[in-house]
């Protein structure tokens, strides 16, 4: 996946670095190659794709535009395609931690001590860092049956497979795994879900057991999880269960970037309809941002990408042109 290794130290000189290598700043990568620009990447996952590679690679996406249907590696895979066409330079598994402006270039300082001299930054982070929301009583059973992402679904086949959490990453998970898994039960500490409705009557409409107004109360086994007690509407159940799935949602962290001077509204930098931000040289695009009517969508994302990229061109090169023509229009 990687470009061009570039090892911890050393000084980068580019024209755009993308601070994050989701899904919109794989595809900002892309486009600023279109846009002939000199760009570099950095991300403090080890691999690319950010949440989708490492949350849900195995889900289905449906919202994005020419796919009726995608899984999250397909997609992180065409998209890491597409982006070597510019052939960036990927700095990944560290974490941008300070800028600094000059007149004509913006450097980022990472932690393991390379420096990032870039005429523009394109913030695409996503939610930021982010770590799981614990379960109450599974500390101790991280590992040992307990998880919070399913990467693959082949290691649940033939188990007891409990899931906790009422949003569209549990329901998502309950669907997949129902086949795959010899039982499948879901805990919901509310009678409400946060998950598509769409998801919901089909997990519904599965051999998938729901129980509301319940909580995961207890964890039994020896070395591994075996069983679980489940406190549901005050009365205590018992379930099998070689396995549990914490799915209650994460706590995102912009980290060092709130330190940068960016605005920021409710964990959101806040950016212009060309996708600055309030700081010289500095954009940002996809489910970071914030301005009004805001949605969050990868499709929205890719977008803002294009935004941010053609308005940074201009930046770089003040005799450019915001749009520069069609992709499919050749040269």
């Amino acid at each position: 996946m990687t470009s061009h290794p570039t090892p911890a130290g050393t000084v980068v000189d580019t024209d755009l670095l993308v601070v994050g290598a989701g899904p919109t700043g794989l595809f900002a990568t892309y486009y600023a190659g279109f846009r002939g620009l000199r760009v570099a990447v950095v991300d403090s996952l080890p691999e690319l794709g950010g949440q989708i590679t490492a949350m849900y690679p195995e889900k289905q996406i449906l919202d994005v535009a020419g796919f009726p249907s995608v899984k999250g590696r397909d997609l992180v895979e065409g998209l890491v395609a597409q982006a070597a066409t510019a052939h960036p330079d990927y700095l990944l598994g560290r974490t941008a931690s300070t800028l600094e402006h000059a007149e004509d270039a913006v450097t980022v300082c990472l932690d393991d001590g390379t420096a990032v001299r870039a005429k523009t930054v394109l913030i695409t982070a996503g939610i930021g860092k982010f770590s799981p929301r614990p379960l109450p009583v599974g500390d101790e059973w991280l590992g040992r049956g307990l998880e919070f992402f399913v990467p693959s679904f082949t290691p649940y086949a033939g188990k007891d497979v409990v899931i906790v959490g009422g949003g569209d990453s549990a329901f998502d998970w309950a669907l997949h795994l129902e086949p795959v898994a010899r039982s499948v039960t879901l805990v919901h500490r509310r009678d409400a879900f946060r998950a598509h409705q769409r998801t919901v009557d089909q997990v519904r409409a599965s051999s998938v057991e729901i129980l509301t107004k319940a909580e995961v109360s207890a964890i039994h086994g020896d070395a591994t999880v075996e069983s679980v007690e489940i406190t549901v509407d005050g009365e205590v159940v018992s379930r099998p269960a070689q396995a549990i799935v914490a799915a209650l949602g994460f706590v995102a962290d912009l980290g060092p970037i709130q330190r940068w001077g960016v605005e920021v509204h409710k964990r959101h930098v806040v950016v212009e309809p060309s996708m600055r931000t309030n700081l010289p040289r500095v954009f940002a695009a996809g489910d970071i941002t914030d301005y009004p009517g805001k949605v969050r969508l990868i499709a929205v994302g890719f977008g803002e990408a294009a935004t941010a990229v053609n308005n940074a061109a201009v930046v770089i090169n003040p005799e450019a042109h915001v749009f520069p023509g069609h992709s499919s229009e050749g040269s």
